[in-house]
């Protein structure tokens, strides 16, 4: 009975050992990029193309976007052709007023941001993206856009390249 055990255990591992290829590939960043496949990316200019216009916007999100792509895979930037190619600009960056008080004024004020990409996946076809992100985040009515507006946009920037990366590059 042990000897059996025991050959089980034996067969089982020798199984274990004899397969590395099925074992399951997992990373934390949600990428499911082939890399036998997937060597290069092409990341186009983000122009802002909204009617209102904040110039450092379009600088903060570009970096970002390709601060992310390089610390989450391992493809490298190109500026030519690519296996994929990220291109977009920046369509909506807007001022509303949120939780309106008693008085009728606003105690908040909601700044939002509006990006659309197209994703082309010059690899495998069906895998190609056109969709529009939208991000946003409240701020004290009291206080000016002037003095929040570049944490915002920072933190705004974040959150719409995760959106970004897990609808293409993330593969979700």
């Amino acid at each position: 009975m042990v000897w059996n055990k025991l050959r089980l255990i034996l067969v089982l591992a020798a199984a274990f050992v004899a397969m590395p290829g099925c074992i399951p590939r997992f990373t934390l960043n949600g990428s499911a990029i082939d890399y036998t496949v997937y060597k290069t990316i092409h990341v186009s200019d983000f122009p802002i193309r909204a009617a209102l216009v904040y110039p450092p916007l379009q600088q903060t999100f570009e970096n970002e976007l390709l601060d992310y792509i390089t610390r989450n895979t391992r493809l490298q930037t190109t500026d030519g052709a690519a296996d994929m190619q990220l291109e977009g600009e920046i369509t909506g960056y807007s001022l509303s007023p949120q939780a309106v008080t008693e008085d009728a004024y606003a105690s908040k004020t909601r700044l939002t941001i509006t990006v659309r990409v197209k994703y082309l996946d010059n690899k495998a076809d069906g895998k190609d993206v056109d969709q529009t992100f939208s991000a946003y985040r409240d701020f004290d009515a009291s206080m000016m856009l002037t003095d929040v507006q570049d944490e915002l946009c920072q933190e705004i920037s974040k959150e719409l390249v995760e959106l970004i990366f897990n609808a293409t590059l993330g593969d979700w």
